[in-house]
């Protein structure tokens, strides 16, 4: 297939909205941050106008506003603490749906909606979908412990940068309150361990290596096709 500058855009709507169509009347949704689970988000409000009666659990800021927008009724997890089905995107994903997520800096929050999920999707186009990740890895860390997670990430073998806003001086400031630091490791031979030794630095917040997907909706050679975890 030729690509052309509009093709990961088809990908990523024929990818979203794909994933709308497992939702049920009645769900409690996980409504994940990014450009391909934002058509999802759309094409879920349709449904909505048209008669479907689901609540839905933003990720971040970007997520509430878009769904609001769209029409969907919100919740929350203390109001409904499990959550039928969390649809989100990725960065890269590998072909065992072990993925890199945090783009947006909304991770954490995406990883909490995610686990309190009973099925957990991502949606894709086939620039993120890969053999082995190597991608850099978002760790959302305190401020207070900002330089003693970069060196200790730097420890592990990778180059840490702390992530600066392009609309404002200084670093990006997560929904939380907290730094993103990017952690480029080249490739990751092994995401499982390399997820236990992020999260035992002290002052990490959430790291941006999700193990917990579900099933994958990517849309490849104009194609949508779905992978389930073996």
């Amino acid at each position: 297939m030729v690509r052309t500058p509009d093709s990961n855009v088809e990908e990523k709507r024929a990818a979203g909205e794909a994933a709308a169509e497992m939702v049920r009347d009645g769900m409690v949704l996980g409504l994940g941050t990014g450009s391909t689970v934002a058509w999802t988000i759309k094409r879920i409000g349709e449904m909505v106008e048209e008669g479907m009666e689901v609540l839905g659990v933003p990720t971040s800021y970007q997520a509430q506003e878009l769904a609001i927008a769209s029409g969907i009724p919100l919740t929350s997890l203390d109001q409904d603490p499990v959550l039928d089905l969390a649809i989100d995107g990725a960065d890269q994903i590998a072909k065992d749906l072990t993925t890199i997520k945090g783009g947006g800096a909304a991770h954490a929050r995406e990883k909490v909606v995610a686990s309190s999920a009973t099925w957990f999707v991502i949606v894709a186009d086939s620039s993120k979908y890969v053999d082995i990740l190597t991608h850099p890895v978002p760790v959302e860390v305190l401020p207070f412990a900002a330089r003693l997670a970069s060196r200790r990430i730097e420890e592990l073998g990778a180059s840490p940068k702390i992530r600066q806003a392009k609309m404002k001086d200084g670093p990006v400031i997560t929904d939380n309150g907290n730094f993103v630091i990017d952690a480029d490791f080249r490739t990751i031979e092994d995401p499982g361990l390399l997820s236990t030794q992020l999260s035992e630095i002290p002052g990490v917040v959430e790291h941006g290596i999700f193990e917990n997907v579900d099933q994958l909706i990517v849309v490849i050679d104009g194609e949508v096709r779905t992978f389930s975890r073996e």
